[in-house]
């Protein structure tokens, strides 16, 4: 592993003092991600304008790798347009398989440091979790799309919240 030292720092930092791990009340897209192999379980929450991403959270229990991958993950996306983000997740997924270059390893900043869990295939399904979860936001909006209920009175159809 790169330098276990600084590997160890972060993932403790991210653990420790998540920027990311709260609520997110206006967020318009929101999907749960689950890894049941190690008791993995985030759900992943965007807010999403204009085809960029300018706030994101994640809840939920799980590993140190899934949780800290999460909010490292967050780190890189908010502010970013969805095509900048999905290139970055794309970049991520081919890291863990160990395909990619030292400039794109580069791009993910401290998300880079993950790049040895592919010699760890029983963790690589809990650092992919938050990047697989954001791209089946991508792929399926609607699936994710968080519903609103309108302003309009309670027995009004309109105001159902349909999730």
């Amino acid at each position: 592993m790169q330098n276990n030292t600084f590997y160890n720092e972060i993932l403790t930092d991210h653990n420790l003092h998540p920027a990311h791990k709260h609520e997110l009340e206006d967020a318009n897209y929101e999907l749960e991600g689950v890894n049941p192999s190690c008791g993995d379980d985030i759900v992943l929450k965007l807010k999403i304008e204009d085809g960029k991403i300018t706030d994101g959270a994640y809840v939920g229990d799980g590993c140190a790798i899934s949780q800290a991958s999460a909010d490292m993950m967050l780190d890189l996306v908010i502010g970013r347009t969805i095509d900048e983000a999905k290139h970055l997740s794309d970049i991520f997924l081919r890291m863990i398989k160990g395909k990619i270059t030292d400039e794109e390893r580069d791009e993910l900043e401290e998300a880079g440091v993950l790049q040895d869990i592919s010699h760890m295939p029983a963790r690589v399904k809990c650092a992919v979790l938050g990047w697989h979860t954001m791209d089946e936001i991508f792929d399926d909006p609607k699936k994710a799309e968080k519903k609103f209920p309108s302003i309009k009175g309670p027995s009004d159809p309109a105001n159902v919240c349909h999730m």
